[in-house]
């Protein structure tokens, strides 16, 4: 075992043990399951069965059902009898939060129970408590006498489980000794591990959740650490950003935590959390999981080299056998577990401590006039003779080959090709782009900065490493045409920092998707997931829209063809604001709706981003009940958290400040308590 993974370069699926669920296999190399959870009232059972229906024929392997009390556990076998009676046998997990009892109910009916260890047993009041260790191991055997008759309820029903922990329901005996952590949370679900195994119970999925894909993909590459380290082996892992939220933020956060790990080969089975209906994550997570499913005919192979090397080096498995002979260097330079930006010098303003500059694709345009700068944040007033310029405005302008025949805005600044650069009336204004074969041979440069195209699946990019050593004027945009392309061009950041170059670098990611969903998961998974390790200081978005197709989402119609400059401008600093790398806006923590929810999430949702979306950099969450109330809210600033029938409570951080306000005049309220904090600006 690896650090996290088989392999930081190319794409092989991590080993896991194999786990039936209801005959259905997951893990040990079986496909990526593709699972959602039902939105609809558990002890309504008509619309339950229709409702998983949809989501069944839509592609769901797995379908989850809340079941917070012991009637809702109980009614699962009508539900489970109606859907086997209508011809449907797709296994269904019970969704257990408080409630030992229910669980252990519904584990007598369901193929699968999931219970979250930060609410299970112990209890949440937001208090620090100082535990000897003496005392904390009694509330370990304590966790061990409360737990162990489910997962013996388990054992002989043939059931599976899910282990879940969300970053934002960790118990206040965990937050004492370990914080608000990914090592809490990965410590959370060992202790609820050690007891299954203690039992020799082994049908286990686990998770590690946050609405911070940050913190997500930090958490999950720590417990694949810690469970090779202690049981020397993996148990399958189920891959989720909670409370992600809607529309194409929710498709990016959650591209972006899942996508991370699954180009890592880490996960067995996922659900895209949504703010909508479950049927509609269903296409998410195929367009997520069918990106992997081209470079599963290479795992084979790479898995036996990997055996006979292991094998050849007789290393013990428990032991850190990392290789990297894939790199031209011999060390990691970085710590996976943990954000540290790459450490690059400044060159005006990319680098170092700028937040990541956003680069504007017009290379296919024929023409470029003033108007079109409006579709990535600049709008010009002729009257006043004044650019507007809006907190989501690009920073440079690729134009390929064309120099502009009008003042650009002060801040923004233009990449070309060298050809054109040459002929440029202001070289502060325009910067050269090379190739990497253009840098070396041409001995002209500009004395400010320069761009090079830097494709890392070629041989003639490590060549230019030797040529940038001692240059402080270089900015490399760094692509790739490798099949595991975001491992391609991390293995060439790495040989940077290897060779202690400190040059900026731009994450350019080129999608040929033919629809907006595809694109969005292209987009934030290969960018994405270099920003969370740290490497990227801007990124450069690409696409062809003369090939894309109408796509839904929300019950919005994207006509792609029309403003694509700003959907990808739109895109990239969505990516930016969701791995917390430049915050443009405001920020909605939304949860996916269940059979709990007090209120319309969607409706409620849409009313709260009307009047709250200019509010940059402020985080807000929207919670349809108590259970997914101060716990799963994570890190945000304010809540709007469900508390009974049209009623609803204002949280300030994980304070309440106003308890059951009627929810007609909730938002309203939301508004008022944002004022009161210093937290609301006017509209423009």
């Amino acid at each position: 075992m690896q650090l996290y993974c088989n392999s930081l370069t190319e794409y092989s699926r991590l080993k896991t043990k194999e786990v039936n669920i209801g005959g259905l296999l997951l893990g040990n190399f079986h496909p990526i399951r593709i699972q959602t959870m039902t939105t609809t009232d558990t002890m309504d059972t008509i619309a339950t069965v229709e409702q998983s229906i949809r989501c069944i024929e839509a592609g769901a392997e797995l379908v989850r059902i809340t079941a917070p009390s012991k009637k809702e556990a109980e009614n699962l076998l009508n539900i489970k009898n109606e859907l086997h009676k209508r011809g449907y046998t797709t296994p269904l997990v019970a969704d257990i939060h408080f409630t030992p009892n229910a669980a252990e109910i519904a584990a007598r009916i369901v193929e699968k129970v999931r219970i979250n260890p930060g609410n299970y047993i112990d209890k949440k009041k937001f208090e620090f408590i100082e535990y000897s260790d003496a005392e904390y191991n009694d509330e370990i055997e304590r966790i061990y006498e409360r737990f162990s008759p489910l997962v013996k309820i388990c054992k002989e029903y043939g059931t599976a489980m899910r282990i879940g922990t969300n970053h934002g329901s960790l118990s206040d005996r965990i937050m004492s000794r370990y914080g608000d952590t990914p090592m809490g949370m990965v410590e959370s679900a060992m202790e609820f591990l050690r007891v299954a195994r203690k039992e020799s119970y082994h049908n286990i999925v686990l998770s590690m959740k946050s609405s911070n894909p940050q913190v997500m993909v930090q958490a999950y590459r720590l417990l694949i650490q810690k469970m090779d380290e202690e049981f020397g082996e993996c148990y399958p892992l189920h891959l989720g950003v909670t409370e992600a939220g809607d529309g194409e933020d929710g498709r990016i956060k959650s591209a972006i935590g899942i996508g991370t790990l699954l180009e890592d080969g880490i996960g067995d089975t996922i659900r895209v959390s949504l703010t909508e209906d479950p049927e509609f994550e269903i296409p998410v997570c195929k367009d997520l999981v069918k990106r992997y499913q081209s470079r599963e005919d290479r795992k084979t192979e790479s898995q036996e080299v990997r055996k006979m090397e292991c094998a050849e080096e007789k290393k013990d498995s428990r032991q850190n056998t990392f290789q990297l002979s894939d790199f031209l260097s011999s060390r990691l330079p970085y710590s996976p577990f943990e954000y540290k930006r790459r450490k690059t010098f400044s060159i005006s303003n990319i680098g170092d401590h700028h937040v990541p500059v956003v680069i504007a694709d017009f290379m296919e345009s024929k023409t470029v006039v003033h108007q079109d700068l409006q579709s990535v944040g600049y709008s010009y007033d002729e009257q006043t003779d004044k650019w507007n310029i809006s907190d989501g405005a690009a920073d440079y302008l690729y134009t390929h080959d064309k120099i502009l025949d009008f003042n650009l805005p002060g801040t923004l600044k233009v990449i070309c090709n060298y050809n054109a650069w040459k002929n440029a009336p202001d070289k502060e204004k325009y910067y050269p782009l090379y190739s990497v074969n253009e840098f070396i041979n041409i001995s002209e440069k500009s004395s400010l900065m320069n761009f090079i195209s830097v494709n890392a699946n070629e041989e003639i990019s490590y060549k230019l490493i030797d040529h940038i050593h001692q240059l402080r004027n270089v900015v490399l945009c760094i692509w790739s045409t490798h099949q595991s392309a975001m491992s391609s061009v991390r293995r060439f950041i790495i040989e940077l920092m290897n060779q202690n170059i400190q040059c900026p670098v731009i994450n350019v990611v080129e999608s040929y998707d033919s629809t907006i969903d595809e694109q969005l998961i292209h987009f934030s998974t290969e960018a994405g997931a270099l920003f969370l390790e740290g490497m990227g200081d801007g990124i450069w978005l690409i696409n062809n829209p003369s090939k894309m197709v109408n796509t839904k989402i929300s019950g919005r119609t994207y006509l792609e063809t029309k403003n694509n400059h700003q959907f990808l401008n739109n895109t990239s600093f969505s990516i930016l604001q969701a791995t917390r790398t430049r915050i443009s806006k405001t920020e909605y923590i939304s949860c996916p709706s269940c059979g709990r929810t007090l209120f319309d999430l969607q409706e409620t949702t849409a009313k709260i981003r009307a009047v709250t979306n200019h509010l940059k950099g402020v985080k807000i969450a929207i919670m349809g009940c108590i259970v997914n109330g101060p716990g799963e809210m994570a890190d945000a600033d304010f809540g709007y958290v469900g508390s009974g029938p049209g009623k609803i409570t204002l949280y300030k951080g994980k304070d309440i400040m106003k308890r059951g306000v009627n929810s007609d005049i909730a938002v309203e309220e939301l508004v008022n308590l944002l004022k009161e904090n210093d937290a609301w600006i006017e509209p423009a």
